[in-house]
């Protein structure tokens, strides 16, 4: 992990996000934070050309319009075809036949190289959740009752999409269809913040483009350092501070990771 992160700051890859514009603003700062560049550029005439300059990708579903879904899947097919890797945020994708249909012809068209979402977002493409929001639902949440389910269901659409598949909550599970990673780390005022899980995707795409050739052991070192330093904001909260300030501490606390630190404070099974 100590090497995976502190590539990123070593590589500063640029970072093409086509993203949420709830969370854009905070996106943004989560790949500065890690020491990587964004860039935010959703319009069709310029995406794949801007793709094509950078080292990772971010489609995130939210916010959705058809006109930019064709973005998406212009700068998708510009990653492709140079090997820069892709990361999908399906946000809210069971939501409505809009979003779900549009996540279908997005997998069917673009490699990704790792798909990340909530429970009920990665159950939903699975086809089994109950998703009606970018919430998980309590219904599919993580929890160590359904855990050995989940990671099943995970495993599975990882092998079909050949992508790694991160789905997050209380309990995390990264897989590549065969290892199954659990993370231990993560705080309740993750949950209280609007746009975690996209500034997650965010990270996650820092960390892929930072290290193409382990997207698997990039994607589990994101999601660590995420929860790490979402622990670690937590603690920093007074009595009078609350989840505006909780967004501050996250940010200080993922700048101020080193990889060191965070090899010797991950907390994490594989199965």
């Amino acid at each position: 992990m100590k090497t995976i992160w502190n590539r990123v700051h070593e590589k500063a890859p640029l970072v093409h996000a086509i993203t949420n514009y709830v969370t854009i603003n905070d996106c943004a700062n989560m790949v500065l934070a890690s020491g990587a560049s964004p860039i935010m550029a959703e319009a069709p005439e310029e995406v794949a050309e801007i793709s094509s300059r950078s080292q990772g990708l971010l489609l995130n579903l939210g916010m959705l319009r058809s006109d930019k879904l064709e973005a998406m899947i212009l700068a998708g097919h510009a990653a492709n075809k140079r090997g820069i890797p892709v990361v999908f945020d399906p946000v809210g994708v069971g939501a409505s036949a809009f979003r779900m249909n549009s996540a279908r012809q997005l997998l069917h068209e673009v490699s990704c190289s790792v798909i990340r979402g909530n429970a009920s977002e990665i159950l939903s493409l699975c086809q089994v959740g109950s998703s009606q929001g970018v919430d998980a639902a309590k219904a599919d949440a993580l929890t160590q009752d359904t855990l050995v389910q989940n990671a099943s269901y995970a495993r599975d659409l990882a092998r079909r999409t050949h992508s790694i598949i991160a789905m997050t909550g209380e309990i995390d599970l990264v897989t590549d269809g065969h290892i199954v990673y659990q993370n231990h780390h993560g705080c309740s005022m993750l949950s209280r913040l609007t746009g975690s899980g996209c500034m997650l995707s965010a990270l996650v795409t820092a960390a892929v483009a930072a290290n193409p050739e382990d997207p698997l052991l990039a994607t589990l070192t994101a999601v660590t350092a995420m929860g790490l330093c979402g622990e670690i904001a937590a603690r920093r909260m007074r009595e009078q501070d609350g989840n505006g300030s909780f967004r501050t501490y996250l940010l200080d606390a993922v700048f101020c990771l080193t990889g060191e630190k965070l090899e010797e404070q991950a907390h994490y099974e594989i199965w």
